[in-house]
């Protein structure tokens, strides 16, 4: 398979994760394929390859062409073509028609609202298979895209067996003077982009939320060109001691952050699906999330977490106290979305949609 992505292996971020889970999955499974991937972004090295998978050198927008024809032209011969994201749909399509194998799509959630250009609808057309990380994603797409339904599969994301339950880390309440303090937390990036995750509603209902709880903090995990905007919002909130920014953090160090916190919340409008709902679910939180987005499919329709409109202050302030207050939900619930379930799923999409094909391409 030739695998045509924004990103994957060595890079950060929801859509590289979801592509390494992917293809890890493709090339586990019985009848293993091997998996040439030509990505945007991201340098790797063979350790942190799987077997089965060989990465091309990134390309930028310019040299990505002609790339991609060199690798279905020289790499091959593949058994199908997948294409990691709707703005690659085109050239995908293009490969596809080139070197006679099926097309398959991955949508993960802003992209498929649309609106689609000529190109994008032309190369939807083409398509054998495409996925769809929540029904959210899948329903808008299907408002748009001239494509029979029965092609347009969910395939949510799956979390890694490090994410568990625990006690609170010693060196991170160190780290941010959380001796005694009750934890919100979310995890996200900070961008002008992405400022329906919520950051800003949670902010302004900490003061409601101090008020009867004193030892309360909101720790943000993650980094970007936001943050000063937020930091501002906190002072002017009257709420500034009770934030605390922890920037970037280590890969490694993740799994802990969530077993630090009391609450995890997002309230966010924009989700594809939300990774971090199932990352903090399989913590031993009940997370937060909103209901009119791709999280309802994260928080398993309120099984795993709970959702609530996200405009809403009032039920952002009562989902928070309900959870401080002791509701959890069953955290072996999130076992749904671990690896194995992933790759059977994916394995049977791929069966049903694509065909077995050359176990060696």
């Amino acid at each position: 398979m030739l695998a045509l992505l924004s990103d994957a292996y060595g890079s950060d971020g929801g859509i590289a994760r979801y592509n390494r889970d992917l293809l890890t999955a493709l090339t586990s499974s019985d009848g293993a394929r091997r998996v040439v991937v030509l990505p945007r972004h991201g340098h790797a090295g063979p350790s942190d390859l799987p077997a089965g998978v060989w990465q091309l050198k990134p390309r930028g927008k310019l040299g990505y062409v002609p790339a991609a024809m060199r690798a279905a032209m020289r790499n091959g011969p593949f058994d199908a073509v997948f294409c990691g994201h709707l703005h690659l749909a085109p050239l995908a399509a293009i490969v596809t028609r080139l070197i006679k194998a099926p097309l398959w799509l991955q949508l993960h959630g802003q992209e498929a609202k649309g609106p689609l250009t000529r190109a994008q609808m032309w190369a939807v057309k083409q398509a054998a298979l495409v996925t769809a990380v929540s029904r959210h994603t899948r329903q808008h797409f299907l408002r748009l895209a001239p494509i029979e339904p029965h092609r347009v599969r969910v395939l949510p994301n799956t979390v890694a067996n490090s994410f568990m339950p625990g006690s609170a880390p010693g060196y991170l309440v160190e780290r941010h003077g959380l001796h005694g303090k009750q934890i919100l937390l979310t995890v996200g990036r900070l961008a002008a982009d992405e400022r329906g995750k919520g950051h800003d509603r949670v902010i302004r209902a900490l003061p409601a939320l101090a008020a009867g709880n004193p030892d309360l903090v909101y720790l943000v995990v993650g980094d970007g060109g936001d943050r000063a905007r937020l930091e501002e919002l906190a002072r002017q909130a009257g709420c500034a001691g009770h934030v605390r920014f922890t920037g970037r953090v280590a890969a490694a160090e993740l799994a802990d952050y969530y077993r630090l916190a009391t609450v995890f919340v997002m309230p966010s409008n924009q989700e594809g699906f939300g990774i971090v709902f199932l990352e903090a679910a399989a913590s031993g939180l009940t997370p937060i999330g909103g209901n009119c987005d791709g999280s309802s499919d994260a928080l398993a329709d309120g099984v795993i977490g709970i959702a609530i409109d996200p405009e809403s202050q009032d039920q952002l302030i009562a989902a928070i106290r309900r959870v401080l207050s002791g509701d959890r939900r069953d955290p072996a619930q999130v076992q749904r979305f671990r690896f194995d379930n992933f790759a059977r799923h994916l394995g049977a999409l791929v069966d049903a949609h694509l065909g077995s094909g050359p176990a060696a391409a």
